[in-house]
This record gives structure tokens, sequence and C-alpha cells, in this order.
């Protein structure tokens, strides 16, 4: 199965993202992640064993955190616009290493595949994104992009 943990957004901070994003794409085409798959990836497993990945989500304690959305970038070799924080939270950090990511940990938001360069990146929506629990997802692709099921539910603090 292909896996990884995530940690999924408050609603209204989806919305606001998603919002912002459909905007930018006047400018830059490409597509937006639909609302209900906006996420930050905490650690991308690959084609891992399930068992085994709920069990490391299992044996994680850590406290809940959260972080604030404060940039936007483009990055061209991969044609994406992403959002996240300035600074990686210490917490945010040592919550991805202890999942399995390895070497420096970029929390970053894809709100944008497939983007030409924005001829202006406007800042995004400033939202406040909680993290009280994460997700083990498995990932399928199809025609239409990633489809994703969560396989489990992993709460913090």
């Amino acid at each position: 199965m292909r896996l990884f943990f995530a940690a999924w957004p408050p609603a209204g901070a989806a919305k606001a993202l998603v919002a912002w994003a459909r905007d930018l794409t006047r400018d830059c085409g490409g597509r937006p992640t639909p609302e209900e798959t906006v996420h930050l990836t905490l650690a991308f497993l690959g084609e891992a064993d399930a068992d085994v990945a709920r069990a490391t989500g299992r044996a994680v304690k850590a406290p809940g955190l959260e972080f604030r959305i404060e940039q936007a970038r483009y990055w061209a070799h991969n044609r994406i616009i992403w959002v996240g924080p300035r600074e990686v939270p210490e917490a945010l950090a040592s919550l991805a290493a202890a999942l399995g990511e390895t070497g420096r940990f970029a929390a970053h938001v894809t709100l944008i595949r497939k983007a030409r360069p924005p001829r202006v990146l406007p800042p995004p929506p400033a939202v406040a994104w909680p993290v009280r629990e994460f997700v083990l997802v498995r990932s399928r692709l199809g025609s239409r992009g990633a489809d994703y099921e969560v396989l489990e539910r992993f709460g913090l603090g």
C-alpha cells in the first residue's frame, strides 16, 4: 500500500485556502487541491505495510500543537504552489521525525498542481492550523489524481 501520515486542517482553514488557490489559478492555471483533501504530509512512507505503519502511529506520544499559514511559494521543479509556516515549529518537526520523515522536514501544503509561474504570488490567508490528531492515509493514484482513504486516526496530547 502507498501510505503517508498527515494532518488535516479545520474545515474553515481548508475552505479559506482553497478559495485563495482558486482565485490564483486565473493567473497561473493548474489544478487546485479539492477542499476535502487539503492536508499537511507529516511523513511519506511510500509502499509500506499498513500494520507496521499503524504500530508506528500508535507508538507516538506527542502533545498537540498549532502552526500558522504565513507564506506561499511556487516550486518550478514540480510546478506546484504551496503554503506553510515561515519557520517549522520544533514540535511539528519532531512529530514528523517520530513518524518516519527523514532529512529536513519542509512543512508545506500543496494547493495547486501543474501551475505556471504566477506573475504575482499574493499572501495566503493567515489561518491557524491546530494539530490535535494525525492520520494514516492510503493513497491510490487514478486518472483524476490521488484518492485518499484514512485508515486510522491517532490523537495527540
